[in-house]
C-alpha cells in the first residue's frame, strides 16, 4: 500500500512590534526560550526607527536599540533555536524615513509648489529610493538569520501621486507599477543572499500584480478577524479574497497571519476575537498548504505586553495540544504558560505544557478575561473621549456607561475585591483620618503579588476600570450642565420652550446650587480614580519598558488631568455666576448636534460635522472614523448603531451660531444618518424639513474591484441641516439665576 503524502511542515512564527515601543532588552531576552518551548521557530521584528542604521544616520530615534543591543537580541534568539526575520518598511508606513530632513524628498506626496510634505510614503521611482533601501538592507542583513527579509509594502494607498509615478502608471498600469517596485527590492534582497517577503493586502487590491511577482518570494496574507473559509478585505465591505491559488501558481510562498492583541487604544486584548482569528488562520493554513503561520502583534504600547504573550502561548495549543480549540481552554493554558506556577495556574510539567490542563484557577481567570470582551474599549467611536470630553453628551450614553461600569466592577471584584471599591466623593465624617488615608492608598497602589489576578492582568483591569469611571464621570458632567440649563428654563416658563423637549412638570427640580455641589463631589471622586488609573498605567508600562519614559496611557491621563482641572475651574466660576452654563464647557458645548449613525455596511468610513462660516467656507467641528475593530463589525452587513454628539458654538449669546451645519461621510462605503437634533439640554430643535423618523443614506457602496481612492479630505455624501431662526429667539430670553 502506498504511503500517504505527509503534510508540509507549517512554520510557526511570532512577531514583536518594536517600532511602536521599545521593550527592555532584558524582558525580551527572558521570553525567547519560552517561545521556543511553545514551538515557535521564527521571530519577526517590526522595526521602523527602533534600531540604529549606521549607513542611514538620523533614522534611529532616541531610545532605539544600538547595533550591539540588536545583535545581542538576535544572538539570544539563535541560541534558543529561533530564526529572526527583520521587517523594514519600504513603501507604506515609511514615515520613519520621511521624518529625516535629508530623506524628506523621498516622499511621494507633494504640495502645490512640488515640495515634499511632512507626512506620506516614499516614492518607489525616486532616484534615491533604491540606494537608501540598499543601505537599510546592508545594515540588517547580518541579522536575517532565517535567510529572509520582510519589506512590508502594506497599506500603500498613496501610489502614483507624484508626476514621475503618474507617468509610469499611464504607460504600464498601477499593478505593473507596484510589481516593478517588488521586483527591484527582490533583486536587492537576492544580491544579499536573502529571500524577500511582503504583506499581501496590496495584492488583494491589485491582483494584476501577482503574475509579475518574482518567483520564490513570500507573501504574508493578513486579516485580523474570525472567518469561516477565506479571509476578507475590509476596504471592499469585507468581501472574501482567496489569494492562495494565484500565488501558488506563480511560485510565491504563502503564509497566513492572524494577530494576537490590541488595536490602537485598547488596554486589553479582545481575547475571544483574537483566539478565534488565530484558530481560523490555523485551519486555513493547513487546508491550503501554507508554508507558515505568523502571529503578528501591532501597537501593543497601551497594554501590558504579557497579555499578548499569553495569547501567543494560547495559540500554541493548536500544535502542542491538538484538538484544543475552545477559547476558554486555550486562554487558560496560555495564562498557565505565561504566569506559571508562581500564580498557581498549572502544575509542574515539562516543556511548558500544562499536561492534563490548566488548573481551575487558570480556567477561572480565562473565564473572567473573556467576559470582559463584551465591554471592550474598542473602536474609534469609543476612543473619542481620549482626545476631547465635549463629544460625549450623546443620547443614552450615561445609562449605557453606568451599566458597563457596574459590569467591569464585578469583573474586577471577582479577583481583587479592593480593586472595584468606588472612590468616595467626600470623606465620611464617621471614618478616621487613618482609614481614609489607607483607602486612598489602595487606589494609588497595585495589589500585592498574592492576589488572584497576576499583576499584569490586575493592572490592566484597574486601568480599564478607570476608563469606565471616566466614561460615566464625563457624561454625568454633561448631564449636570444640561440640568443647570433646564433649571433656568423652568424659571422662564413652559411657553418659552418648544414642544420638542418639555421642561416643566411636577417633579421637584434640584437647584443650581445643589447641582453644582453634586458635580464638585463627583470631580473630587474622579480625581482619586484618576490617580488609581495613573498607577495602573505605570505598572502596565514599566513591566517591560523604560520607567523613565512616560507611556501613551500616562500621557493620555495627563491630558485627562488637565481637562479635570479645567472642569473644576469652570465649576468654581459657575458657583459665582451660574449664567455661564449657557456657554461652552469642558464637557459639552453651548449646543450639541446629536445624531445616530447606522453602520449597516462596514468598510472604511469616517463621519464629519462641518459648519458654514460667515465667509462661506466650511469649518470642521469634529470627525470620527467608524472602524470598530471587532468581529461583529467584520461582515458585509451589520446592525451597528452609534450615537454621536458634536459641540456647536453659540452666536455670542444663548442662540446657536447661524451657520448651516452639514454631516458628511468620507472614506469608502455607506452609512445612514437619522435622529438629528440640535439641543442645549433645555431647548431641542429639529432640522427644517427633516422627518424625525427618516434616515439619510450617505456615500456609495464600497467598490468591489479596482484600487481604492482613499482620500480622507473628500466628501462621499453629505446632508445639510438648517434650523428655523424664529425658534432660536426663544433661547435668547433664557437666563440662569443662583436659586431657581
Amino acid at each position: 500500500m502506498p504511503t500517504p503524502p505527509t503534510a508540509p511542515h507549517l512554520t510557526k512564527a511570532f512577531q514583536w512590534d518594536l517600532g511602536r515601543q521599545v521593550e527592555r532588552l532584558d524582558f525580551l531576552l527572558r521570553w525567547l526560550p519560552r517561545y521556543a518551548e511553545w514551538g515557535y521557530e521564527e521571530l519577526y521584528l517590526h522595526l521602523e526607527d527602533a534600531v540604529e542604521f549606521p549607513r542611514v544616520p538620523g533614522v534611529a530615534r532616541r531610545d532605539a536599540y544600538s547595533h550591539r543591543q540588536f545583535a545581542r537580541l538576535v544572538a539570544a534568539a539563535t541560541a534558543a533555536g529561533i530564526r529572526v526575520v527583520p521587517i523594514v518598511n519600504l513603501l507604506g508606513h515609511t514615515q520613519y524615513l520621511i521624518k529625516v530632513p535629508a530623506l524628506r524628498d523621498l516622499n511621494e506626496l507633494r504640495d502645490a509648489s512640488g515640495d515634499p510634505l511632512d507626512q506620506g510614503q516614499i516614492c518607489p521611482l525616486h532616484p534615491r529610493t533604491l540606494p537608501v533601501a540598499a543601505s537599510l538592507l546592508d545594515d540588517l542583513a547580518p541579522f536575517c538569520t532565517a535567510g529572509k527579509v520582510h519589506v512590508g509594502l502594506d497599506e500603500s494607498f498613496h501610489l502614483a501621486r507624484c508626476p514621475r509615478c503618474r507617468a509610469e502608471v499611464r504607460r504600464r498600469g498601477l499593478a505593473a507599477h507596484f510589481a516593478g517596485h517588488v521586483q527591484r527590492l527582490h533583486r536587492l534582497a537576492a544580491d544579499r543572499g536573502l529571500r524577500l517577503g511582503i504583506w499581501a493586502d496590496m495584492l488583494a487590491l491589485l491582483p494584476g500584480a501577482i503574475p509579475a511577482l518574482p518567483r520564490g518570494m513570500i507573501a504574508y496574507d493578513w486579516y485580523y478577524y474570525p472567518f469561516a473559509r477565506h479571509p476578507r478585505v475590509e476596504l471592499r465591505n469585507f468581501a472574501e479574497a482567496d489569494l492562495a491559488p494565484a500565488l501558488r501558481a506563480r511560485g510565491v510562498e504563502y503564509w497566513g497571519c492572524p494577530m494576537n492583541g490590541a488595536f490602537r487604544h485598547e488596554p486589553l486584548p479582545v481575547f475571544g476575537d483574537r483566539l478565534a482569528n488565530i484558530a481560523a488562520w490555523w485551519r486555513r493554513c493547513r487546508r491550503v498548504g501554507a508554508a507558515g503561520l505568523l502571529v503578528t502583534s501591532w501597537e501593543a504600547n497601551r497594554l501590558a505586553i504579557e497579555l499578548t504573550t499569553a495569547v501567543d502561548a494560547a495559540a500554541a495549543c493548536l500544535w502542542l495540544d491538538p484538538g484544543v480549540e475552545d477559547p476558554r481552554e486555550m486562554l487558560a493554558r496560555g495564562f498557565a504558560r505565561v504566569f506559571g506556577r508562581s500564580a498557581g495556574l498549572w502544575p509542574a510539567t515539562p516543556k511548558g505544557r500544562p499536561g492534563a490542563g490548566a488548573t481551575a484557577n487558570a480556567r477561572r481567570l480565562a473565564r473572567i478575561a473573556l467576559s470582559g470582551d463584551a465591554f471592550a474599549f474598542a473602536g474609534y467611536p469609543r476612543w473619542q473621549i481620549n482626545d476631547r470630553w465635549d463629544v460625549c453628551a450623546e443620547r443614552g450614553g450615561l445609562r449605557k456607561a453606568a451599566a458597563e461600569l457596574r459590569a467591569i466592577e464585578r469583573i474586577c471584584r471577582a479577583g481583587s475585591p479592593w480593586l472595584a471599591e468606588a472612590p468616595r466623593r467626600r470623606p465620611d465624617p464617621a471614618t478616621s483620618g487613618h482609614e481614609r488615608h489607607q483607602r486612598e492608598r489602595r487606589h494609588r497602589e497595585m495589589p500585592p503579588s498574592n492576589v488572584a489576578y497576576p499583576s499584569a492582568l490586575a493592572a490592566s483591569l484597574a486601568f480599564r476600570l478607570y476608563l469606565a469611571r471616566r466614561d460615566v464621570f464625563v457624561r454625568r458632567g454633561a448631564e449636570g450642565v444640561f440640568a443647570l440649563r433646564r433649571a433656568a428654563a423652568a424659571l422662564v416658563g413652559r411657553a418659552l420652550c418648544p414642544p420638542d423637549l418639555p421642561v416643566g412638570g411636577d417633579k421637584p427640580r434640584p437647584t443650581a446650587r445643589e447641582i453644582l455641589a453634586t458635580l464638585r463631589d463627583e470631580a473630587d471622586a474622579f480625581a482619586v480614580a484618576l490617580r488609581a488609573g495613573l498607577a495602573a498605567a505605570r505598572v502596565m508600562w514599566r513591566r517591560s519598558r523604560d520607567p523613565r519614559v512616560p507611556g501613551p496611557n500616562e500621557r493620555m491621563l495627563a491630558d485627562d488631568a488637565r481637562r479635570l482641572a479645567a472642569w473644576r475651574r469652570w465649576l468654581a466660576r459657575a458657583a459665582r455666576g451660574p449664567a455661564i452654563a449657557w456657554r461652552a464647557t469642558p464637557v459639552c458645548g453651548a449646543w450639541q448636534l446629536q445624531f445616530t449613525v447606522h453602520h449597516f455596511a462596514p468598510a472604511m468610513q469616517k463621519i464629519v460635522v462641518e459648519q458654514r462660516r460667515s465667509d462661506g467656507r466650511r469649518q470642521l467641528l469634529h470627525g470620527c472614523h467608524l472602524i470598530e475593530f471587532r468581529a461583529f463589525a467584520a461582515q458585509a452587513r451589520a446592525a451597528i448603531r452609534r450615537e454621536f454628539s458634536v459641540p456647536v458654538p453659540a452666536a455670542g449669546g444663548v442662540a446657536p451660531a447661524t451657520g448651516l451645519l452639514r454631516i458628511a461621510l468620507r472614506g469608502l462605503g455607506q452609512v445612514a444618518v437619522g435622529g438629528v437634533v440640535l439641543t442645549n439640554g433645555a431647548v431641542s430643535l429639529r432640522p427644517s424639513g427633516w422627518d424625525p423618523a427618516a434616515r439619510s443614506i450617505l456615500g456609495r457602496p464600497a467598490p468591489q474591484r479596482g484600487f481604492p481612492d482613499l482620500d480622507w479630505t473628500v466628501d462621499r455624501g453629505a446632508v445639510r441641516l438648517g434650523f428655523r431662526s424664529d425658534r432660536w429667539s426663544q433661547c435668547t430670553r433664557l437666563t440662569l439665576t443662583d436659586e431657581p
